[in-house]
């Protein structure tokens, strides 16, 4: 089987690669992979060793040959390649993230592609309740505040253009809650709390007060299990729409227990909001207020489609993955071979 991946060299794509390369371990020639990513990686190292790379920007008009080049002969392709910053620049992000979907698209029409497994997530949904647990058939329309859920809807409506036209494809999505692995803990740092925040985060947190909505309701999952999902997706060539994420829910009360807080102070999301919004505005924080206003509206995902159909359950817990992001946070961790997910010290001697 030939597997192509976007974004291969991205936080989720380097755990897949490494799930994939176990595959193959386990059965040695059983699987081919392409890489495909706007900067090519150390190729001499694992996981990135023995990939055949193509290097290339999925949202340029000139990058369209070498992309259906890239995808000559391919059985799936696994569509990652994403942009989160520079978010003062929304044209490029929706570039890379909407056009850059259609093109992938387009491009898997023309090769013959057989299955089409795009990276959604759980910000594609449109605002929810927190009362209750919500399965796939929840409107994936986004919320107009985060410049992130806007453009995830816009590639959900372009994935149902495209299974409706393309019905000889499998077309599958993944809906996953936030995406945690120590080795993207330096990238992480930078795209949201900027260089100087993530460097004063201690490798075992400890708040004697969290500040926090009672609102914050968010799910989470570890990348190694978002990378099995992907395989088992990829392996039975499954289609529609997957929530992936691990247990437990994350609470104030949850987080609390993380970072060891004695007591949590309320704080109104209105007021997190402006005050988010007011730090991006003076470029304290890389982070806009969007990002706010999708963690108070997304839903409590249901996973039972992903267990049913695909046989699928996080190894690992929401806590889990949430201390292990942390802690690679405050050591600075990384994965020097990919300019995506470099460690903090290589990045300052850049």
């Amino acid at each position: 089987m030939r597997i192509a991946i976007t974004g291969a060299s991205g936080n989720a794509g380097t755990a897949l690669l490494r799930n994939l390369q176990g595959q193959i371990a386990g059965k040695p020639g059983s699987l081919h992979l392409r890489g495909i990513s706007r900067r090519l990686p150390d190729t001499s190292r694992a996981p990135y060793a023995g990939v055949d790379w193509h290097t290339l920007d999925v949202g340029l008009e000139r990058d369209r040959p070498l992309l259906e080049s890239a995808l000559a002969g391919v059985d799936s392709v696994v569509h990652l390649a994403w942009q989160i910053q520079p978010n003062r620049d929304l044209d490029q992000l929706h570039r890379t993230n909407v056009t850059g979907t259609a093109n992938v698209l387009e491009a898997a029409r023309k090769a013959g592609v057989k299955q089409v497994v795009c990276a959604s997530s759980i910000g594609a949904y449109s605002k929810a309740p927190k009362d209750r647990r919500l399965d796939e058939t929840w409107p994936a329309t986004g919320m107009a505040g985060s410049h992130y859920s806007r453009h995830k809807a816009a590639q959900e409506k372009l994935l149902d253009e495209f299974a409706a036209a393309e019905p000889g494809i499998a077309v599958a999505r993944l809906r996953p809650g936030l995406i945690f692995q120590q080795d993207a803990a330096s990238q992480i740092g930078r795209y949201f709390l900027g260089p100087a925040i993530p460097r004063v985060v201690p490798k075992r947190p400890w708040l004697p007060v969290l500040p926090a909505p009672d609102n914050l309701i968010f799910q989470a999952v570890h990348a190694d299990d978002v990378a099995e999902a992907y395989w088992r997706v990829i392996d039975q060539r499954a289609s529609g729409a997957f929530n992936v994420a691990a247990e437990p829910v994350l609470t104030p009360r949850e987080l609390a227990r993380i970072v060891r807080a004695r007591r949590i102070l309320p704080v109104p999301m209105e007021l997190l909001h402006k005050l988010v919004g007011l730090a991006w505005q003076l470029r304290l924080l890389p982070m806009d207020a969007g990002w706010v206003e999708m963690a108070a509206g997304v839903p409590v995902m249901d996973m039972e489609r992903a267990w049913r159909v695909l046989g699928w359950k996080a190894r690992k817990s929401s806590v889990e993955a949430v201390l292990d992001v942390l802690a690679g946070m405050g050591a600075g961790e990384g994965v020097a071979p990919s300019p995506v997910l470099a460690p903090r010290a290589l990045k300052r001697r850049h």
